[in-house]
């Protein structure tokens, strides 16, 4: 049994999908043992108890430095024995530390089709606004592994998504995750979990 892990900032619909696609066992082999947030008020920990899973909300802000926050954090982690860290909305870069100590045992989903709109600065809206203006007419979401650059680690799976006229970010933003994100993640979790 896998054990994953899945790190949120915000609603949690990534989340969501995982947990939708453990439940009608699209997902197998494979348990999620934490749900860890740097935002105390994600709505993604409400879902996380809604499934009995433990909830952990801790914060950069909480802590002296950064350093101090990375080694609680990095030891929060190790509480769990993950198997798997599923990145998915998570705004907060992870340790090198903890990428050293979870080689290919890191996965994140981006927004876009890596290698467009990606690294430093792109995430959320950020993206489809990027993607808008530079007026492509497919866009989509990666899930990769994650190693110690910004969003450059293996790629997973892609999914295209076709951008419409008149989309705006928003609009753009919801089509990607009901059509890829929400699609091509529990796939990777799935892939992941039985080899």
């Amino acid at each position: 049994m896998l054990r994953v892990g899945v790190m949120v900032s915000g609603g949690g619909t990534n989340l969501q999908a995982i947990l939708d696609a453990i439940d009608c066992k699209k997902i197998t082999n494979a348990k999620i043992e934490v749900v860890i947030s740097n935002n105390k008020n994600a709505y993604a920990l409400e879902r996380a108890r809604n499934h009995n899973i433990p909830a952990v909300a801790m914060s950069p802000k909480e802590f002296e430095t950064r350093d101090a926050f990375n080694e609680a954090f990095l030891a929060k982690v190790d509480e769990y024995r993950l198997d798997l860290i599923v990145l998915a909305g998570f705004l907060v870069t992870i340790p090198a530390a903890m990428i050293r100590k979870y080689p290919n045992k890191i996965i994140n989903i981006h927004p876009s089709l890596i290698p467009s709109f990606c690294g430093v600065g792109y995430y959320g809206l950020k993206v489809h606004e990027a993607a808008l203006a530079r007026g492509v007419k497919i866009t989509g979401a990666t899930v990769h592994y994650v190693d110690e650059g910004v969003d450059s680690g293996p790629i997973i799976l892609q999914k295209s998504v076709e951008v419409m006229e008149g989309d705006t970010p928003e609009i753009l933003q919801r089509r990607v995750m009901e059509q890829a994100e929400w699609v091509i993640l529990p796939q990777a979790i799935q892939m992941i979990a039985n080899k």
